[in-house]
């Protein structure tokens, strides 16, 4: 999975790519009656063995499956490819963004069909039997088709004129039943001229517009599995971002002491040295926002990953940079703080750093922030199912 993530862009991760498990990992357990307790007895019919003695391990033989042998059959891994849409439905379950302002639509480059009115031909699937059963009673009604009811009616009539032996009037009904039952047959019941079908046309669909901005510290404190952290949560941000918007842009910023908008190859795997400035990069966004991201048009999301590390000299920078432009610019603003594993892994990490303190301060009641932090691969979608749970989006 390390490699899989290591391997894509942040804009591929919704590519389809088949994944192995192991067989033992989709095997079922089973539960059997037995006594308590350890035992230890050689097995009837066993010749070779007594009590005490150890049993030699076979060898395993190279082969294309697990324990297969040159000749024998063996068990290759499962693999299996999950779609698009099963993987959204089964990650983003019970997740939503912050229901905020809205920002404005703009026409989408695609048509979705809609409903335009009924045709007289058209595929199966799309028959409208409720218009086509009124336009068969209209023009029934209208050529006056003789119903079910008023047939039966002259025909117990005859039957009762032939019963009573009056055969001028029984001729007479008999004509009048012919004539009847000639008109039924000129006048069907669902004549094609009746059916209809549903017609859709191709529809210009608004659809918001929205970028996502990476932000990451990129300083010789930051090492490759914080990087990995970060990847791992930008990549399910983006992901989670195309289920409400049509298309989303990304850009990557990355920062030392100053910062630069770079491409995502350069963004992951380039090394610098030097300090920390985090407001560079917070200025950097802000300049890209005015120049190229219009409010009034543009949803911003902004994602920033860091170990927390700040010159506490630049502490007043950020906090302007953040109430001033950010802050109200952006839909969400999501915070993580990645650090190295703990050696104890029940132990959690709550030094608060430089950073972290400075952010903490900014969270106020409405405002657009939330802060996490990661110190494992397995924490990532812990923690961004933590920002966009349902009702605690912005806590």
């Amino acid at each position: 999975m390390g490699q899989s993530i290591a391997d894509r862009k942040v804009t591929e991760i919704d590519s389809e790519q088949s994944v192995p498990v192991p067989v033992d990992g989709i095997g079922e357990p089973t539960f059997r009656k037995g006594n308590s307790g350890a035992r230890e007895l050689p097995l009837p019919g066993n010749k070779e063995f007594v009590k005490g003695d150890k049993v030699r391990r076979a060898e395993e033989e190279d082969g294309t499956g697990n324990g297969a042998g040159g000749m024998g059959d063996g068990s290759d891994d499962f693999t299996f490819t999950l779609t698009r849409e099963e993987f959204l439905d089964f990650f983003f379950e019970d997740l939503e963004l912050p229901d905020l302002v809205k920002r404005r639509l703009k026409d989408s480059e695609t048509k979705v069909p809609g409903r335009a009115g009924y045709a007289v031909s058209g595929a199966a699937q799309a028959l409208d039997v409720v218009r086509t059963m009124r336009n068969g009673i209209a023009r029934r009604l209208a050529l006056r088709r003789p119903t079910p009811d008023e047939v039966a009616a002259l025909e117990e009539r005859l039957k009762d004129a032939e019963n009573s032996g009056d055969d001028v009037l029984a001729s007479e009904l008999a004509a009048k039943l012919k004539v009847l039952q000639r008109r039924m047959m000129a006048v069907p019941w669902i004549d094609p001229v009746d059916i209809r079908y549903r017609r859709y046309e191709g529809r210009p669909t608004p659809a918001a517009q929205a970028v996502m901005f990476c932000l990451m510290d990129v300083s010789g404190s930051m090492n490759e599995h914080m990087k990995d952290l970060a990847k791992r949560f930008f990549m399910l941000l983006y992901l989670f971002l195309q289920r409400r918007y049509k298309a989303v842009e990304v850009v990557f910023i990355r920062h030392t002491h100053e910062a630069q908008e770079v491409d995502e190859e350069t963004f992951f795997r380039s090394r610098e040295t030097g300090g920390t400035v985090v407001s560079s990069a917070l200025d950097t966004a802000a300049r890209i926002i005015a120049d190229r991201f219009p409010l009034d048009s543009w949803n911003i999301y902004v994602a920033q990953a860091s170990d927390g590390d700040n010159m506490t000299s630049d502490r007043a920078r950020v906090v302007d940079a953040m109430n001033r432009q950010l802050l109200p610019a952006s839909q969400y603003f999501a915070y993580l703080e990645v650090s190295d594993p703990p050696d104890d892994p029940a132990e959690t990490n709550t030094t608060e750093t430089e950073l972290w303190h400075v952010y903490d301060r900014l969270r106020q009641p409405g405002a657009p922030l939330a802060m996490r932090r990661a110190a494992q691969a397995k924490d990532v979608f812990a923690v961004f199912h933590d920002l966009f749970a349902r009702e605690k989006v912005l806590s």
